[in-house]
């Protein structure tokens, strides 16, 4: 089966509340949330000690995921913190909660 016939997730990880961020897709969240969190999985995360998972949303197929994620990567900053505080207002860390 191809990658279109799995999930996937798109993600933003960030440092603070209005910090730097990232913007990823995975196929599997748990995992890439602890490479980010042990400085592996991108070398943006790892400079700017990218370590809090403050959004999140799982999607039906990769490539539409991924599709998803090269749109993010082109927003303006506020329209991430927009996204991101409809569901996070605090910035909060939800790894444990989505991740475990």
């Amino acid at each position: 089966m191809g990658s279109e016939g799995r999930g996937g997730w798109v993600y933003i990880m960030a440092d603070r509340y209005r910090g730097a961020t990232y913007v990823g897709v995975t196929a599997d969240l748990a995992t890439r949330i602890h490479q980010h969190g042990t400085g592996g999985g991108s070398a943006h995360c790892a400079k700017y000690s990218l370590n809090r998972l403050v959004w999140a949303e799982r999607g039906d197929d990769m490539l539409a995921c991924i599709a998803h994620e090269k749109r993010m990567k082109r927003w303006r900053r506020e329209w991430k913190f927009d996204l991101i505080e409809r569901g996070n207002p605090e910035w909060r860390d939800l790894s444990a909660t989505l991740v475990g």
